[in-house]
């Protein structure tokens, strides 16, 4: 039996250095973000699509990877479609932005009004039932509104990414774990599955390049070796647990967003690794075909080739 990891109680603390110089930039972004939280939902929404029409505009580094995602993943989308995408991809990312600061510093009433949980009953049965659960997320853009929503019907463990920026890393840390149980790092595979044991939902996001090392190279939409990690089996396969989904979008009408649970994942795992993961991509591939201009495709998702003589897909 895996004990919970200490790591859930070590929130980053406020710092009399994050006063510094290096930092004030940092606070001016913060203090931005805070302000605009603000404003009424639907004026955030229609500067958030400004702010990310004026990105794709500038372009970058990342407008190309955007756009060589969509071309890998949708070869036979015909061009101006996948453009379309693209600009309404770029327009999300600018909302999303804004979203932070909404998932960040809403009121409790602000949160829970906007945010509609589908499906709870399917992680309500599993924990009556003393299952822990593997809720397997994507990296939509509206994560961290959804994050904080779908926590005031069920809170949950999250496994994530500290930001490399402290002051970034102790707003981040307080804002995501706000109406959740609590944060462990993504290299805590023992606190994640201590708190599986225990029963808690843990939320577990399987859908970038995280590199060789525990991945296999299985099919991704139309990409047919990425790099897609094993570690979703490593919980999956522990003792009384169920696999779920979550997928969250953001309502076309303006209204906010609905999260959905599916039920548990049938069959899943078995003892293939391949066929598990590639499961695992297939099921990503469907959520994300939803509402593919929501979907974070600024990621180099397909980074890592199977022959390291490979040319780059980027």
């Amino acid at each position: 039996m895996y004990p919970v990891s200490k790591n859930k109680i070590l929130q980053p603390n406020f710092k009399l250095s994050f006063f510094l110089p290096k930092y004030w930039l940092t606070w001016i972004g913060v203090l931005v973000m805070f302000a605009i939280s603000w404003l009424p939902y639907k004026l955030q929404l229609a500067l958030g699509k400004q702010l990310g029409r004026l990105l794709y505009k500038i372009g970058g580094k990342r407008k190309h990877v955007a756009q060589r995602n969509l071309a890998l993943c949708f070869p036979d989308m015909p061009e101006e479609e996948r453009q379309q995408v693209l600009k309404k991809n770029f327009e999300n990312t600018g909302i999303a932005l804004l979203e932070t600061g909404m998932g960040w510093w809403w009121p409790d009433w602000r949160a829970k009004r906007k945010v509609k949980v589908v499906g709870l009953e399917h992680l309500e049965k599993a924990q009556q039932e003393g299952h822990g659960v593997l809720l397997l997320a994507m990296h939509y853009l509206s994560v961290e509104i959804c994050c904080r929503g779908v926590g005031y019907t069920h809170p949950m463990v999250v496994f994530y990414r500290a930001h490399n920026n402290a002051l970034m890393e102790y707003f981040q840390y307080r804002g995501r774990g706000r109406s959740n149980k609590y944060m462990l790092s993504k290299r805590d595979i023992k606190g994640l599955i201590g708190a599986l044991h225990e029963g808690e939902t843990c939320v577990y996001l399987p859908d970038q390049d995280y590199g060789k090392n525990r991945s296999l190279f299985v099919p991704f939409f139309s990409v047919p070796d990425a790099a897609t990690t094993t570690g979703t089996l490593i919980f999956a396969r522990q003792p009384n647990v169920q696999t779920h989904m979550v997928i969250p979008t953001r309502n076309d009408d303006g209204s906010g967003y609905t999260i959905e649970i599916t039920p548990a994942l049938k069959d899943f795992p078995t003892q293939d690794d391949v066929a598990d993961v590639t499961r695992v991509n297939q099921e990503l591939e469907q959520a994300i075909s939803r509402k593919p201009e929501q979907y974070m495709w600024l990621h180099r998702r397909f980074k890592t080739r199977p022959d390291e003589n490979s040319p780059p897909l980027y």
